[in-house]
Order: structure tokens, then sequence, then C-alpha cells
């Protein structure tokens, strides 16, 4: 019977599953199990797989149009020493960036000694002013990070970019896991792999510590831009699985600096929101006067401490890719550490130097605008074309703190099943991390994306990509997590019956909401798993 790898043939990349034709450690069992499937039996689960997401709705959002998201059957395997390392490396850059954000909206100090210009932080897109006043009850203003990993040619992760601001794609993480122990069942009971089913239990408990000052009973609602949006299932997930409200904007009101919700027995105060909707559409009183996403008056409440929006407004500074840059010395600065996990090689283009070697070598790099997510406006040097080049360069004259350079890196590659057999595909990784307060808590393995299409480098899903299981290995019994009792959910009022205004108000709203999509794709964090910025899922 012919065997799924025997005609398995891995690239320049590194390969994560086989070295010299054998199986790496962490990858023997697995391969075993494989390799006692029927090719046929395979391709059956392959299809059930399919179907089975296809049921549950598992789909993402690219303009207006959606789509089924591929679920590669084929686990990715990462082994409890090599997690260790990345767990504290996440750890590491989420603390340093809460320090950062918490320095940059007070007093600035790391500009005033010399550790990153106060230019590149007042230049940046997502720097707000209007988030100077607000001063998060237990200090975090990231509850929730994803930081974009990539394996170089060595196997070292590296950080790719950070996501800080609402970072997405975690409920393909879970529904992912339920999915795969089904379809591979014989796999999955012979390994100890680390259980990701806990998430929603950390993030409500995150979510309530930050709770306003004397507040022991906290009311917590996600806050999403409504169905229209592409991450509309994530949002309806982690609420349902927390066992709080889903609330729209139309949902909530400000009252004498408090945030009330709409419900069935009247109005009800609301302390902690976790918000999906992007900063820009949060608050029509300081950012724009025709968002009807968000609530009038958010801005304020949270500035007079009645309330905690989760993440903090002014974060996507943060994730500005000039930042990045910086991220390295700002570890250092804050935390006296070395860093745990690299950057990503990176020339800025501001610099005259830099500037002047990369245009030289404008064929050899990848040049990305700092702003962009969702592999929106990346131009891969060695696949562009003259004509292509010759604009990208005007256009980084033009505004050349716009844009960053990176040499080209091949993703480390995994088995990924296309057409009936095994082929070496590229992939990234985005683990999620959860702050309370106390601690960061690292989600064991995360959200791995896979790019589909042969040689392609961009795993993002509106370039056509899927997800993979991230299995973390368990060396130990894993940590015991404490209960967290979720709230009694609180019953919100109908909606008002429908008629010409209503049907008018709709219609903006679910253009304002794919507005904010559309937005994401320009900006950092896009609507869909692409950066999991925010907001479809980093897929």
């Amino acid at each position: 019977m012919p065997r799924l790898f025997d005609d398995y043939a891995t690239g320049r990349a590194y390969d994560e599953m086989f070295e010299a034709g054998a199986p790496r450690d962490p990858y023997l069992t697995l391969s075993r199990s494989f390799n006692d499937l029927d090719p046929d039996d395979v391709a059956s689960r392959v299809e059930a797989l399919r179907t089975a997401y296809l049921d549950q709705g598992v789909t993402f959002d690219i303009g207006g149009e959606e789509r089924a998201f591929p679920l590669d059957i084929v686990p990715r395997v990462i082994e409890m020493e090599t997690w260790q390392e990345v767990d504290a490396g996440v750890q590491q850059r989420v603390k340093a960036l809460e320090a950062f954000l918490a320095d940059v909206y007070d007093a600035g100090q790391v500009f005033e000694d010399g550790v990153i210009p106060r230019r590149v932080v007042a230049t940046s897109s997502h720097f707000h002013r209007e988030a100077g006043g607000v001063r998060p009850p237990n200090g975090v203003r990231v509850h929730v990070s994803g930081i974009d990993l990539i394996r170089d040619d060595e196997g070292n992760f590296r950080v790719l970019e950070d996501n800080v601001r609402v970072p997405s794609g975690v409920s393909y993480v879970m529904t992912n896991r339920r999915s795969i122990a089904a379809a591979l069942p014989e796999a999955f009971s012979h390994h100890r792999i680390r259980p990701v089913a806990s998430y929603p239990q950390r993030l409500l408990a995150a979510l309530r510590a930050a709770a306003p000052a004397g507040v022991t009973d906290p009311t917590v609602v996600v806050l999403t831009p409504g169905v229209y949006n592409g991450a509309y299932f994530e949002h309806a997930l982690l609420a349902r699985t927390m066992g709080v409200e889903l609330v729209e904007g139309r949902d909530l009101q400000c009252r004498r600096g408090r945030v009330m919700m709409r419900t069935t027995h009247g109005l009800e105060p609301v302390h902690v929101i976790y918000r999906r909707v992007d900063d820009e559409f949060l608050d029509p009183v300081h950012f724009r006067g025709d968002s009807l996403l968000g609530c009038p008056g958010l801005i304020d409440a949270a500035r007079s401490g009645q309330v905690t929006l989760a993440n903090a407004v002014g974060n996507g500074v943060a994730d500005d890719k000039l930042v990045y840059t910086y991220l390295p010395d700002i570890i250092r600065y804050y935390l006296g550490e070395e860093p745990r996990l690299r950057n990503v090689d990176t020339w800025r283009l501001g610099d005259a130097d830099a500037r002047e070697e990369v245009m030289d070598r404008l064929d050899e790099l990848v040049i990305k605008p700092v702003d962009g997510s969702g592999g929106k406006g990346i131009v891969i040097g060695p696949a562009a074309t003259r004509t292509e080049l010759d604009e990208l360069r005007q256009r980084v004259m033009q505004d050349p703190r716009a844009w960053i350079a990176q040499p080209v890196v091949q993703l480390s590659t995994v088995p990924t099943y296309v057409d009936g057999t095994m082929a070496a595909r590229h992939v990234d990784l985005r683990p999620f991390a959860v702050n309370d307060g106390q601690r960061v808590w690292v989600l064991p393995g995360g959200l791995t994306r896979v790019a589909l299409e042969e040689g392609q480098l961009i795993v993002n899903s509106s370039r056509g990509g899927g997800s993979k299981d991230t299995w973390v290995l368990a060396g130990t019994a894993p940590t015991p997590v404490p209960r967290v009792e979720a709230p009694a959910p609180v019953p919100v009022g109908p909606t008002p019956s429908p008629g010409p205004a209503m049907d008018e108000a709709a219609a903006t709203v679910e253009g304002q909401q794919q507005q904010q999509q559309q937005h994401q794709v320009r900006h950092p964090h896009a609507s869909d798993t692409d950066t999991a910025g925010e907001d479809g899922a980093g897929c």
C-alpha cells in the first residue's frame, strides 16, 4: 500500500516534520499514524473535515464575500522544550509592550532617554492623543495580544509583527482543535497535547480583573461591529463561551459618565467592554463623527474610570512596523533583559543610508508599508516586475517613513494535504497571550496559518491561505486552570420594530462595518484572520 509521505519533498526552507528524509522526533508518532491510514480513508476524512467546517459556519469575509476557511488535516507539532522558549519570549514581549504604551501615553520617558524618537510615535497613524488621559484600573492596556512568529532557515522562531490593538483568530484555534480531534482520533489519542479549551475562561478572568475600582462583581460585554463584520463568528463564540452578552453600539448608552446597556429589565451598568470595534469607529465624539458602530461618550467614561475598554484605545501605535524595529531596545530599556525572540532583520527607510542600500537592492528584498495588514501592500522584490519596482521606488521616496524593508525569509514548511498528496507549504504562528495584571498567560500553540499555494510566502486568508491545528506536546501535566464563575446572562432588550428609518440606518451600519474591514485592511489588524489585528482572525 502506498504511503502518504513516500513522495514528500522538502524545499529550501526549514521543514518542521522531516530532516534528510526521516521524521523529526516530535513528528514520529504522527507520521506513523498517517502512514497506517489508507489514502482513500484520508481523502474521506479531509472531505468530512471540510463539510464539518462549513456546517459550523467557520468562514471569513473579504470585501463582503463570505468564504470557507480551509483547515488542513495535518497538525503542526511543537515539542515542549521549544514551546517553553516561545512562551517565555511572548511573555517578555507583552510585558515590554505594556510598559511602552503606559509610558507613551503618560510621561514619555522613553523619548527623553533616546530609546525611540518621539516623531516615530507621533507620526504613527494609530497614535491617539485621546488615549492620554485613560488610565486602566489595573494598569493593563494589552489584555489580549497576538504576536506573529515565523521560523527561519535554521528553525529558530522570530517575531514578524505585534498585534496588540484588537487581535483576532483565536476562535479558529478552538474550533480547529475540536475538528482535528474528531478527524484524527487515533493520532490524537497517541499524543499528550496541551489543551486550548481554557482560553475563554482565562480571558474572562482577565476582563473581570480589569474592572473599575470598587466593582467586585463586574458586568462584562463583548462589543461587536455587527453581523456583517468578517470576525462576527469569533465575537459570538467568545461571548457565548464566556457567558457574557454580545452587544452592538446601539445597545449601549452613556449617562453621567457611566456606560449602560439596554436590557428587557431596563438599563444595566456595564463595567468592562471587550471591544472588537476599531478605534476610529468606537466613539463618534472623539473619532469618526458618523460612526454608528460604537457609542458616544465611551472615551470619556473610560477616562473617568467608570468603564474599562479592552484592549485600550491607542494600542495600535505598538503595532506600527516602524515601532517594531525598536522593540529589542524597548525590551532592554524597560525589562533590563536581552530579547528572547529576535526580530526579523529590518531596514528603516526613513534613514537615508538604509534607504540608499535598499534602493540598490530593491529586487532582492521584501518591502512593507508600516501600517499594512493582511499581506496588503507588500512587494516581494524577486517576484516583482521592473514596472512594479519602479512604481514602488517612487512611493518609497515620496514617504520613506511609511515603509520598511526585510530580507526574503523562507518561512518554515509543514506537510500539507494538497490534491491527494502531501506537499511542503509555508506556515507562520500567532500565539495569543492574556494579561490579567498579575501574569501573562500564553495559549499553548496558537493559530498556525498555512499558504496553500506552492511557493507562496504570504499566509493570509485573503491570499488563499488556510490554517492548521497546533499541537504543543506536554512533557508534564498541564497546570490546572482556576475556575471563574461566569455571570448570569443579562437579557438584551428587543430590537426596535423595522421601518423606513430603520432600513436606512441598517444600510448605514452595514456600510460602516464593511468600511471598518476595509480600514483594517489598509491599516494594522485587518478584518479577517489576516493580521488578526482586528478583525477576522489572522489567517
